[in-house]
């Protein structure tokens, strides 16, 4: 099992492209030079400054380990012609910038999960009938499918609601679409890991049938603490196998921070208020 090199990491929410919170709370952070920083993706997109967060990101090089979250993801798919801009989108910026190239290939060889010591990094959650063992197969089949050159057309097949729930015999297209939909959409399910795309209110909101993914009974990531972002609505969480981190700041709420101490209960949070980034428009 990896352990931490140096200290423990400070796991960052969504940022969104709100550059001046993140920089706040840096600022507020006990950081030492060597300190990991870990992002739960969502880097970019419905923010007021994208370009200049990916930039100071991916500018921190192997200090900095980010998954990929469905925003990251959109730019990509617009930058390949796959998806259209929506009018809340805030990532022409980033096309735009003459350093656009390299700042979307490092955007396209992050991967969908990180696990070390203990602790399981995605956007958005898990299956509960994956262990992290299976969890970091389906993400590097991804991650793997996503940096080869006909990287475009793996990304198109990946959009799409079907099938919405996880069996070992599916084949590699539905296999992966489902990986792809758990680590970057997910947010309620049923107990069998049949995945709900419409809803996206907070955890008591969860349609007839439905749960929260994390709530499932016997989910087999129930040893290892997961850490994720994506859930605006759910805000902060951490309880001691789980670390939710998305606390809504391109709503104008707050920019949360963690320290992930292996001990629970040595964990400390740190948030900074966003209220200049009010305007988002959500997930």
């Amino acid at each position: 099992m990896t352990t931490f090199a140096v200290s423990a990491p400070f796991a960052f929410g969504d940022l969104q492209g709100c550059h001046a919170p993140f920089r706040r709370l840096l600022d507020a952070l006990p950081l030492e030079p060597d300190t990991p920083l870990w992002f739960a993706g969502d880097l970019i997109n419905r923010g007021p400054d994208s370009l200049a967060t990916l930039r100071e990101v991916s500018g921190y090089g192997a200090r900095a380990t980010a998954v990929l979250g469905n925003h990251d993801l959109h730019l990509l798919a617009v930058a390949a012609g796959i998806r259209k801009m929506k009018d809340s989108d805030t990532i022409a910026d980033i096309l735009e910038a003459p350093d656009a190239e390299p700042l979307l290939e490092w955007l396209r060889q992050r991967p969908f999960a990180h696990f070390e010591n203990g602790m399981l990094m995605v956007h958005a959650g898990v299956l509960p009938q994956w262990d992290a063992t299976l969890t970091l197969e389906l993400a590097d089949e991804l991650q793997r499918a996503l940096r080869s050159p006909d990287w475009k057309d793996t990304l198109k097949d990946l959009y799409g609601n079907e099938p919405r729930r996880w069996s070992p015999d599916l084949k590699r297209k539905d296999r992966m679409r489902v990986a792809f939909n758990a680590l970057t959409r997910i947010r309620f399910c049923t107990a069998d890991g049949t995945m709900e795309f419409a809803a996206n209110g907070g955890p008591n909101s969860a349609p007839a049938g439905q749960m929260p993914w994390f709530d499932a009974s016997d989910r087999a990531t129930s040893d290892v603490t997961v850490v994720f972002g994506h859930w605006a609505a759910l805000g902060l969480m951490v309880r001691e196998n789980l670390v939710a981190l998305d606390s809504g700041c391109v709503w104008g709420n707050r920019l949360s921070a963690v320290r992930l101490a292996r001990d629970p209960s040595a964990r400390t949070v740190v948030q900074v208020d966003c209220a200049e980034c009010a305007s988002g428009a959500g997930k």
